[in-house]
């Protein structure tokens, strides 16, 4: 369902456009390519071996802390859209991720999205577990 290219490190979700996905006029609401980003980042993290009900088990949680989105094309209805999670930056405590919604190759929207590691009982911001951060650090590696 998920393909991971060890060439460059990027995770990619397959994702159908749904009417609930859409606006009266059958497009893709603006909103939900951020969710449709979250899915891509949520299954690229369990393609590693992580799950958040149990890194929050653990008092880790994630959290966007910014994100830069750029729309260029609209999506439709029963589009198949590709939507694609590239690690570009690892912090102690932070992950910047470089994410795009393409269909058939065409780029649809792409997006800088900053996440930040947080304890899961304070909210505050917390170091990456240490399993975790080696496991991105290899991805990010990676990209030479």
């Amino acid at each position: 369902m998920s393909e991971k290219s060890s060439r460059t490190s990027e995770f990619a979700l397959p994702v159908r456009v749904y009417i609930e996905d859409t606006d009266a006029g059958g497009i893709v609401y603006y909103v939900n390519y951020l969710k449709f980003m979250e899915r891509a980042r949520t299954e690229y993290l369990r393609s590693l071996g992580y799950q958040h009900y149990g890194l929050a088990e653990e008092n880790y949680q994630f959290v966007v802390h910014s994100c830069q989105v750029r729309y260029r094309k609209p999506g439709r209805i029963d589009d198949d859209l590709r939507v694609s999670a590239r690690l570009t930056h690892l912090g102690r405590a932070t992950l910047m991720f470089a994410q795009q919604v393409t269909r058939d190759g065409e780029l649809l929207c792409e997006a800088e999205i900053k996440v930040a590691c947080v304890s899961a009982d304070g909210i505050k911001p917390t170091a990456l577990p240490a399993p975790l951060y080696a496991t991105f650090k290899a991805q990010v590696e990676e990209l030479g």
